[in-house]
């Protein structure tokens, strides 16, 4: 122990830590805090998630290397950062990278101009991924290093694509492409970047300075060791104090008893661990911080061991590479990068396996943090290294207080779940990791939901060392779990060997590998066949590395390489069609987004941005644990005794009406009774602090009586669990005679299951909630689409007028229908503490929370019969439909209505019926998702239009052709179809993606491939643009000109990325003739527009900038008898003249959508004002070893009217696009029901980015276009503008559609030609265990279908 006082002698004076070059003193007592928290004072560094999991918190983070002699520069996640783990470090957030009023960092200035920023919340953490990797990098990164860095940064809005865009000009770059690049007449110049002819290169060289145009690179001025790469004179350089400054000794503390320790020496660790049997090694944090903020496990101790050198070697020697337990996984990754480069390959095969395992391990920002030591430690069943340390051969050094050390295998290390062969007084020395032989062969194997970052569904590392035996010609193959040995045979038959080898695999792992029914996770018989399939595809590659060794004959078919080829993706090319309309100074021109450098530099401001007033407090909810409960007793005596608490509040506690609700008032705000639920809010605590209000909350102690539940649509249709007068019925023509004259050749019944969705806008549920005059006045911030509801709801259950609620929204980061309702109920729940003790609540749910509690798309179920001609003309529909409405009726009903809408697509049926129910089922009120049910309507017809090709062998796109509505067709609700241009549409795109000749190309190489498949699909769309109830389709704005020639407009819509006061803005602009930048649009208030409607339904543009127009219009017309009389020389001099004669320069517009209603008791009218038209084209391909897949190409085609800004219409498409093809290829909820018995009843397992995947930048189609449709102007809508936000949704299902054409092709492999359901999403588990073969056979049969929570 004498060794640790020692050095607890030479504990800093001060703990330090540089921010954005400003020197901070850290004090004792702050163990508890991340570096997120420490630094929420800026507005830049984002809580998304909490988990490591979205990258909205990423900063770079600098520190000296002395065995380097030099800084490092990296990515990571402040989340999840310790703030003493940063000690002695430089941090730079984006405020530091720049800022608006001194000068945008090119990254910065980039983005902005490429429109990579849409709701912004992101943007931030991509800015700082992105200029860490470039100030860490000494020459300009590939365009691979640039995506890779992305991959631990999530984007909901953009469809990632103008974000890689941004980022490509910062990529290696080679002028000679361009003096080479001729055109094919010799006389154009083609860009590099998109092929297209173009004269960037010629002017890039003329103009003597840096071009922005296409194509070109941006460079750096300088680079040093110390410093990095700078791009700018304005770079923060590394602090001089910190160069100088010796490590030292951290001693610290925390709130709960927390110590935080950072030792220098190898014994002073293991002295800690004697003192702290218990404590935990720390590096990065990445699980620890997982397990006690998510998990809510306490460890009262966590030792740094960052600065041990002896846990810091990494060196490569001559039988090996010794690998200490705290490298970091980036650093690791360099080094075996580098010997791979520099020893003979056969020494290198499991570096390579370690190379691809690690490479999908995690994001960027993990990877710089996250130790080796850690990983293996954690012991986690579902680690991605861990199998390949064991098959490798690896071997683990111990050490213990005494400096004992021993050497354990690989695999005899792990004894266990989280079990592993470690005495409480022992650490993980090191890691010794063998080269490998001639003709030995490591392999790494993993399948997850999502390619990149994902928690692995199965991984593997196998290892096959091929040794003859001189006397007996046996040939031996050594495997972790399999030994055999095939003998006598001097050549050995490819076929026969494989057999063997498979055969005997397959006894085994029968034997072996042993997973329950209800195994945690599900997916039983997907994982298990994917062992197969991991092994089958292991034997080929082995034998295509053998191929003309001895002992090894004919090479493997030439069908069968497919398998066994890696990975590689091309970097995204993105390209856009349209033409430009302009009107006026500002409509149709492609303006950059107004927030949008505010959002690149990190000073927008969202509600969680809020300066917290003073005496401000912070709720958390008490929630039903139970999915249907009677509440029997509540104990919060520990809560009210908890650090910080200041009160708790239930049902009789509200001062004014606990029943709420969107349409009818059936939603309690804290359940009375009954809960009917997981996460139904029963009360609200609130303290000082975010933390101790949590902590305080799950200190209260329900009781239940639990009462049976209702957990699927299937249940609640079996014992007719509905929502009251919810049953709806639309009909066309006389759909039971169709089916009784004969007139159909073919009748076909059937049932589609369509998923749900999770929301995940990046910016969580957030409200500031404060009282005035001493509550007579109620003020908020809030995050939301529909301010007026939160004034309402708020106003309601206080008792108040609603004149004396005021809701405000600035921005927010991202809605997609999810803050449309779901969000006033959170903070009318907060207002209820705020009101009653007259102080400031702020609330601000927890990832998890809010994934839980918020509700998501509907998932559906769809009952159809069909009739049809031979010819596949379609004669008759019958149709039942289902939503999951959820606990509370919310929206559900217009959503199905909206379904019930689109159920026929873009088809002209003569003869329908469609009926629709909403089903009640104990599962949190689900609510409004982009679309609102007319993707799931449409998904349901495409499934059936499908099966119909199958039927008359035919392809699905001649079906469609036969099938098309066109102009004067009449819908099954009776609206005539008007200015149609879908058959325009349809034949553009099928032009565009030369449908024909990718069919043939697909086939072909379905021909020669028998693991890999390929498929292509076309889907149409037609959304209609309106809100189905008549008396929202109206908005108001106020229009305010002042005497400098500025123009301040106000309108009831809210920003969320859409870019709708961008748009606004052009249109108010235009009608002044004034520039863009002469137009502000400041917030949205209900104290200057009253009663607006949700911004949802893809009409705010047509609406809000349609009241706005009335309003500019009114205040021209005021001013023309001034304008009249002088020759004005500005737009100012005429606003200034017109003040002085008095005149009102201030304005309310209205505008209400002509010519729609519909009547429910007559099933006649006009539901929607317009129809968008659209079409898709996607081909991908799949592995059908595994169900992983990529897209290899994406042509999407949409009418768009003359649009207003045709740059942000590309973002909404792209970004739509995105988010469906997560919803038919990749994003699943699972809910603890009858499907999956794993999950407590009613619980939400896939809460947060750790088990619900969104698309990545990895995602994205290799091949990305996007067309807008030219000369079709919308005469019914402003400026023949159409809207965009939802129609593009629905398209990506061609993705989906895709996916079943290649898997067909498998399937006709093994002979099966029938028709087969696919449900969405079509996950890697759905893809693989639809490609029928001898590695699924043993464990589904032909007509299994993967479990689905609907």
């Amino acid at each position: 122990m004498g060794s640790l006082k020692n050095e607890e002698e030479l504990e800093a004076k001060e703990a330090i830590l540089y921010v954005n070059g400003v020197r901070r003193v850290l004090p004792d007592g702050l163990a508890h805090l991340t570096l997120l928290e420490y630094l929420r004072g800026l507005t830049g560094t984002k809580l998304g998630c909490g988990e490591g999991g979205c990258g909205a918190c990423t900063v770079m983070a600098s520190y000296f290397d002395r065995n380097l002699k030099k800084c490092v520069h990296h990515a990571l996640n402040a989340c999840l950062a310790p703030l003493y783990s940063v000690e002695g470090m430089h941090v730079i957030t984006v405020e530091g990278v720049g800022s608006r009023r001194s000068e945008l960092h090119p990254v910065q200035e980039s983005l902005a101009q490429s429109h990579g920023s849409q709701c912004g919340f992101c943007t931030p953490g991509f800015v700082m991924s992105m200029y860490a990797l470039l100030r860490s990098s000494k020459v300009p990164p590939t365009e691979e290093q640039i995506e890779e860095s992305l991959a631990g940064n999530l984007c909901r809005c953009t469809g990632y694509r103008p974000i890689v865009d941004a980022f490509r000009v910062f990529a290696k770059t080679n002028d000679t492409l361009y003096t080479n690049a001729q055109g094919p007449t010799g006389g154009e110049l083609l860009c590099p970047s998109t092929g297209k002819p173009c004269s960037c290169g010629s002017k890039a060289a003329n103009d003597g300075e840096k071009s922005r145009a296409c194509g070109s690179g941006l460079t750096p001025i300088s680079y040093s060791e110390i410093d990095g790469s700078s791009y700018t004179n304005k770079e923060l350089i590394f602090p001089p104090e910190l160069l100088l400054r010796k490590l030292t000794y951290l001693n610290l503390c925390g709130s709960g008893g927390l110590k935080w320790y950072r030792p220098l020496r190898l014994q002073n660790v293991l002295d800690l661990k004697v003192r702290y049997p218990d404590a935990k090694l720390v590096v990065g944090n990445t699980e620890v911080g997982i397990e006690m903020r998510l998990k809510r496990i306490r460890y009262p101790v966590l030792i740094s061991v960052t600065h041990v050198p002896e846990l810091n070697v990494l060196s490569a020697k001559e039988d090996g590479l010794e690998i200490g337990s705290a490298v970091r996984l980036s650093e690791l990754l360099s080094v075996l990068r580098k010997v791979t480069a520099e020893r003979a390959p056969d020494e290198t095969s499991s570096c390579r396996a370690f190379i691809e395992q690690i490479k999908w391990f995690a994001g960027t920002q993990i990877r710089n943090v996250a130790s080796v030591g850690g990983n293996i430690c954690t012991a986690s069943p579902i680690s991605d290294l861990n199998p390949l340390w064991m098959a490798a051969g690896a071997k683990f050094r111990i050490i213990d207080f005494k400096g004992n050390i021993r050497t354990v295998l690989a695999e005899n290390f792990f004894l266990g779940y989280r079990k592993v062969d470690l005495a409480s007084g022992e650490v993980l020395l090191s890691v010794f990791l063998p080269w490998t032989r001639p003709f030995e062969h490591v392999k790494e194997f993993k399948q997850a939901h999502r390619r990149d970052d994902d928690i692995a569904i199965v991984n593997a590392g196998m290892r096959v060392y091929f040794e003859v035996k001189d006397q007996s010609n046996c040939l031996w193959w050594r495997c972790p779990s399999f030994t055999f040995c095939i003998k006598n045979k001097r050549f050995f038959d490819w076929e026969e060997l494989e057999q063997e080898l498979l055969q005997g695999a397959l006894a085994v792992l029968e034997q072996d590998i042993l997973i329950k029914e209800d195994a945690p996770g599900g997916m039983v018989e997907f994982r298990k066949s994917l062992t197969l399939s991991f092994f089958f595809k292991f034997f080929l590659w082995v034998s295509h590395e053998m191929d003309g060794q001895d002992y090894f004959g004919e090479s493997i078919p030439s069908s069968h390489l497919s398998a066994v080829q890696s990975f590689h993706r091309p970097p995204v090319m993105g390209s856009h069609d349209f033409e430009v309309r302009k009107h006026g100074t500002s409509v149709g021109s492609s303006e950059v987004h107004l927030s949008a450098r505010l959002q690149v530099t990190g000073e927008a401001e969202y509600t969680d941005d809020t300066p917290i007033p003073p005496n401000c407090l912070h709720a958390a909810f008490v929630m039903s644990r139970k999915p249907h409960a009677r509440i029997l007793a509540i104990d919060d005596v520990e809560a009210r005794s908890s650090a910080g608490f200041a009160g708790i509040f239930y049902v009789n506690d509200v001062p004014g009406d606990n029943m709420t609700g969107p349409i009818i008032a059936d939603e309690e705000l804290f359940a009375s009774e009954l809960v009917t639920c997981v996460g139904q809010v029963i009360g609200v605590v609130v303290a000082d602090t975010h933390e101790n209000a949590k902590l305080a909350a799950r200190n209260v102690h329900v009781q239940y009586e639990e009462l049976p539940a209702i957990l699927s649509i299937e249940e609640a249709v079996k014992s007719k669990s509905f929502h009251p007068n919810t049953e709806r019925i639309l009909t066309k023509g006389d759909v039971e005679h169709c089916f009784r004259s004969g007139e159909c050749d073919k009748v076909i019944e059937g049932e589609v299951q369509v998923g749900g969705q999770e929301h995940f806008y990046l910016e969580p549920h957030s409200s500031l909630i404060w009282t005035m005059d001493g509550g007579n006045e109620v003020h908020m911030i809030s995050s939301t689409q529909a301010p007026q509801k939160h004034q309402k709801y708020v106003s309601h259950v206080l008792g108040l007028a609603m004149s004396k609620v005021v809701c405000k929204t600035k921005r927010i980061g991202g809605g997609f229908g999810g803050k449309e309702t779901r969000s006033a109920s959170i903070a009318a729940v907060a207002a209820v503490p705020s009101y009653l003790l007259n102080r400031p609540v702020k609330i601000t749910l927890d990832r998890d929370i809010d994934m839980m509690i918020s509700g998501q798309r509907h998932s559906f179920l769809g009952k159809y019969k069909v009739g049809f001609t031979n010819d596949g003309k379609v004669l008759a529909l019958d149709l039942k439909i289902f939503n999951n409405a959820g606990n509370s009726l919310d929206l559900s009903l217009a959503i199905l209505e909206h379904a019930m809408f689109h159920s026929n697509n873009v088809y002209d049926i003569p003869n329908v019926r469609v009926c629709g129910r909403v089903c009640f089922t104990n599962f949190p009120s689900n609510t409004a998702f982009r679309g609102f049910g007319g993707p799931q309507g449409m998904l349901i017809a495409e499934n059936w239009i499908q099966r119909i090709a199958t039927e008359v062998s035919k392809s699905p796109e001649e079906i469609r052709e036969i099938n098309f509505a066109s102009e004067g067709s009449v819908m099954h609700y009776s609206q005539r179809i008007e200015h149609c241009t879908l058959q325009r549409v349809w034949n553009e795109l099928k032009s565009s993606c030369n449908f024909l000749n990718a069919r043939k190309e697909v086939e072909q190489f379905n021909l020669h491939n028998r693991w890999k498949k390929r498929g292509v699909a076309m889907i149409p769309t037609n959304f209609g643009i309106s809100f189905t109830v008549k008396f929202m389709n109206q908005a108001g704005a106020l229009v305010q000109v002042y005497t400098d020639g500025t123009v301040l407009v106000t309108h009831g819509g809210v920003e969320m990325g859409q870019g709708l006061h961008t748009k606004v803005a052009q249109i108010a602009a235009s009608s002044f003739n004034i520039p863009l930048s002469s137009v502000f649009i400041s917030e949205t208030s209900t104290d200057k527009v009253p009663n607006a409607s949700p911004t949802a339904a893809s009409a705010s543009s047509d609406m809000y900038g349609a009241a706005v127009l009335d309003a500019c219009e009114q205040i021209k017309a005021r001013m023309e008898p001034i304008g009249a009389r002088h020759n004005f020389s500005s737009f100012a001099e005429l606003a200034n003249a017109c003040y002085m004669e008095r005149i009102d320069l201030s304005a309310h517009g209205f505008f209400i959508t002509p010519d729609i209603g519909f009547d429910w008791e007559t099933g006649k009218g006009k539901p929607f004002r317009y129809f968008t038209y659209g079409a898709a084209f996607a081909e991908v391909e799949i592995d059908t070893l595994t169900g992983d897949f990529h897209t290899r190409t994406a042509d999407v085609f949409l009418d768009l009217g003359f649009s207003l800004n045709p740059a942000i219409d590309v973002g909404q498409i792209e970004g739509a696009f995105v988010q469906g093809w997560g919803w038919v290829a990749l994003e699943e909820l699972k809910w603890g029901d009858a499907s999956h018995k794993w999950i407590p009843p009613g619980c939400l397992f896939t809460c947060g980015p750790g088990n619900y995947k969104i698309p990545s930048v990895n995602d994205v189609p290799f091949k990305f276009k996007v067309s807008l449709l030219k000369g079709a102007p919308n005469v019914k809508a402003i400026h023949s503008s159409k809207a965009v936000g939802e129609p593009p949704f629905f398209l990506a299902s061609c993705v989906f559609f895709a996916i079943k054409d290649a898997i067909i092709a498998a399937r006709a492999e093994s002979g099966c030609n029938s028709w087969f359901p696919l449900d969405n999403p079509a996950t890697p588990e759905r893809i693989r265990m639809a490609c029928i073969d001898e590695f699924t056979k043993p464990f589904a049969d032909n007509n299994f279908r993967p479990k689905l929570s609907v």
